[in-house]
């Protein structure tokens, strides 16, 4: 009995103590590909602080493009006359010639000028021809004519007909115009005449 009570005994005092669980081991066939890729992005860092982008620098033709060729000025003369007519002339180094006249017109009607412009400029075309223009500016619009330009249809007479008719009604027109606000103006001088002849009486005196 006594054997029994004292087994029992030994036996509680075993399962009473802690039971320490043993840690699991790291598996050793891990260690070294973590170590390898550690080693690799550890380089990998260093190779990246050391990389500098390239500067890349334009070329000398790239510039000889980008950069425009300055085009001197071989010739300049202008005339300008008190009246207001004047004439002028250039040519520049990639053989660029102009020249050019002009001058005041009356268009029929008084106090009404026009400013006449003509003349030409000529240059040279990418195959080596030589461009000529001639043009002409005044009360009746802008006109060039050239060699190189397509020459238009003729009107035919009773466009040409219809168009004159057109251009007089408006000239007329115009003058009319020109007469009504001239006959206003003379009108409410006359009016504010007298007024300005009275005295402090209000009796007119010529």
């Amino acid at each position: 009995m006594r054997i029994i009570i004292i087994t029992l005994v030994v036996c509680g005092c075993a399962l009473a103590q802690p039971q320490l669980r043993r840690r699991p081991e790291r598996f050793p066939e891990f260690l070294p590909q973590a170590q390898h890729q550690d080693g690799e992005y550890k380089q990998f860092q260093q190779s990246s602080k050391q990389f500098q982008p390239p500067q890349s620098t334009p070329s000398a033709q790239v510039l000889d493009r980008v950069r425009p060729t300055p085009i001197p000025i071989i010739r300049f003369d202008k005339q300008q006359s008190i009246d207001g007519s004047y004439k002028a002339s250039y040519e520049t180094g990639n053989s660029i010639i102009a020249e050019e006249t002009g001058f005041l017109k009356n268009v029929g009607v008084k106090d009404e000028e026009a400013l006449v412009q003509y003349g030409s400029y000529s240059y040279t075309d990418p195959d080596g021809n030589i461009i000529t223009v001639r043009y002409t500016a005044d009360e009746g619009g802008f006109r060039a004519e050239g060699d190189h330009l397509p020459t238009p249809p003729p009107v035919p007479p009773e466009v040409q007909k219809g168009l004159d008719i057109i251009f007089e009604s408006i000239r007329q027109q115009a003058e009319k115009d020109v007469q009504e606000k001239r006959f206003e103006n003379s009108h409410l001088e006359s009016a504010n005449y007298p007024a300005s002849r009275q005295e402090d009486d209000g009796r007119y005196r010529p």
